[in-house]
């Protein structure tokens, strides 16, 4: 068995597309990209590859049929393999989380890994499968919003500031999932005719600017966050401190109203390239709407989740992380075209 085998196995590429659900939920509850933030990655990324591993386990016979180029029905990685590297991801994927997170982590990690068993071995033929998909992209997105560190909310606090870019991932995960079960067959066109239209309501939900109460908010009110003067500052001679506060605080102003400038901008950019990718496979779909077509938009929208992402991360108030997964966006559209995400 090959290691070129092993990363077709678990759609390794694909798993680009998780990264960007921990860092958005992350942003959105004001969470620092650290080491904790990096470990819960790793974490989700462990268990995104566990369900791919155990999707083939579970649908040898059928794609015995369907998909028979695969690396369990062509024999190149036996079926107790693919169960065993799921297993094995699994515990990876929880140790990571309880390494950096403690329990806050391991209150998301446990029951996502428990939807993607559910989903794989059972649900996946079922009305309940799409909600289980859905909701395992959710919670990857609550992971990053509860990471603990210095400055972090309640569990509860960083759970709300996060349910709209959960949501948001969330919908255009259902999106995906409708489009799947039309992948070999073909889809009747009504089927991408809605999932077009969900996913620009999805857009322009990402696009709309959030009330913010933070520094970047702030500075668009022409105000500045009550942290101004530092430690620093402190150390200046008394009659010196004055000035220095100044200083500061024209730099603090600057920074904010450049960064208040650069969220919308960067935020609606990110909801455009998403619409590009995914909504312009969809368009194919709409038009002829073979299984073929169907497969490549749900590509499109495996991959096309990371513009997605980048806007809610701007939307959250980081638009430089933002602007780094757009980045990542071309490079996982070029290794795609060497290992399939679906």
């Amino acid at each position: 068995m090959r290691l070129a085998d092993l990363a077709l196995l678990v759609r390794a590429p694909a798993a680009l597309s998780v990264p960007g659900d921990v860092i958005a939920g992350a942003a959105a509850a004001g969470r620092p990209l650290g080491a904790r933030t990096l470990g819960v990655i790793g974490s989700s990324v462990c268990l995104y590859w566990a369900g791919m591993a155990l999707n083939d386990y579970a649908d040898a016979a059928v794609d015995s049929v369907e998909r028979p180029e695969r690396p369990v029905p062509s024999g190149r990685v036996p079926r107790r393999t693919a169960l065993a590297v799921a297993g094995g991801l699994t515990a990876a994927g929880l140790g990571l989380a309880a390494v950096a997170g403690g329990r806050r982590s391991v209150f998301t990690a446990l029951p996502l890994a428990g939807l993607v068993w559910a989903y794989d071995l059972k649900l996946k033929s079922t009305a309940a499968g799409g909600f289980a998909m859905a909701g395992a992209r959710v919670l990857d997105v609550l992971a990053g919003a509860v990471v603990p560190g210095p400055g972090a909310e309640s569990v509860g606090v960083a759970l709300r500031r996060a349910v709209v870019p959960a949501g948001l991932v969330g919908v255009h995960t259902g999106t995906l999932m409708a489009l799947s079960r039309h992948e070999v067959a073909g889809a009747p066109v009504r089927v991408p005719v809605g999932t077009l239209a969900v996913s620009a309501a999805v857009a322009v939900a990402t696009a709309v600017p959030v009330a913010r109460g933070d520094g970047a908010g702030s500075a668009a009110k022409g105000c500045l966050p009550a942290s101004a003067p530092s430690w620093l500052v402190a150390q200046f001679p008394a009659p010196l401190r004055g000035v220095a506060v100044a200083a500061r605080s024209k730099k603090v102003r600057t920074a904010l109203t450049v960064s208040g400038k650069l969220l919308p901008a960067v935020t609606a950019a990110g909801a455009l390239a998403y619409l590009g990718t995914y909504g312009t496979a969809q368009v194919r779909a709409v038009r002829a709407p073979s299984g073929e077509n169907v497969r490549r938009a749900v590509g499109a929208g495996i991959l096309g989740l990371m513009p997605l992402q980048a806007a809610l991360t701007a939307r959250g108030g980081a638009p430089g992380v933002a602007a780094a997964l757009g980045v990542v966006h071309p490079l996982a559209r070029r290794l795609a075209r060497r290992i399939s995400p679906t």
